[in-house]
């Protein structure tokens, strides 16, 4: 009894190898460089992890996809997709655990993204800061448009910016968990 080996890698279908030194370092610094910059990005509110599945797909590509497969790119995909579910959902969650209602924690996430998108034009860190204020406005309007209550209003409002924080060190360690599989799928 052999165990079944599903071939995922191009090597195991049968693709060239590629033996070009140059290319394979040229694709190793990219895939650092992508790595590091969309781990930087991340705490910004930019698109980090997204930054990094696209330095495993370019160095999976300058490599012919030898050591990055159909499996590689599948779990960064659905880590990238977790991890912007989880930054968006939590905030949602975080103003209802602080005794705000469903409309807060919509209020919530519309206002973070909204706070986000008019935050972009002020240079590194005005999404973040927009995305925080973003939040808490939206909690505490929408809680406030409900329940009349400022004191409500106040902690479901606090409540999504702790959900807002809580999401992007979720995201950063999403992202490390990238990185790791990048550097597996280089190793390999």
């Amino acid at each position: 009894m052999y165990p079944v080996r599903v071939p995922l890698l191009a090597r195991d279908l049968g693709a060239p190898e590629r033996e070009d030194p140059a290319l394979t370092l040229l694709a190793i610094g990219l895939l650092i460089v992508f790595g590091l910059v969309g781990l930087a990005m991340i705490p910004l509110g930019l698109p980090g992890l997204w930054v990094m599945v696209g330095g495993i797909l370019t160095y999976g590509w300058l490599t012919g996809f030898r050591t990055v497969g159909v499996a590689t790119i599948a779990i960064v995909l659905g880590l990238a997709f977790l991890g912007e579910i989880i930054e968006n959902w939590i905030g949602f969650r975080y103003a209802k655990r602080y005794g705000g209602s469903t409309r807060s924690g919509w209020g919530a996430l519309i206002g973070g993204l909204v706070g986000a998108g008019v935050g972009v034009p002020v240079a590194i860190i005005g999404s973040v800061i927009g995305a925080f204020i973003g939040s808490f406005l939206g909690a505490a309007v929408f809680e406030y448009s409900y329940s009349r209550h400022t004191g409500v209003a106040t902690r479901a409002a606090w409540g999504a910016v702790v959900g807002r924080a809580a999401g992007a060190a979720i995201k950063i360690a999403l992202g490390l968990i990238i990185a790791i599989v990048g550097l597996f799928a280089a190793l390999s």
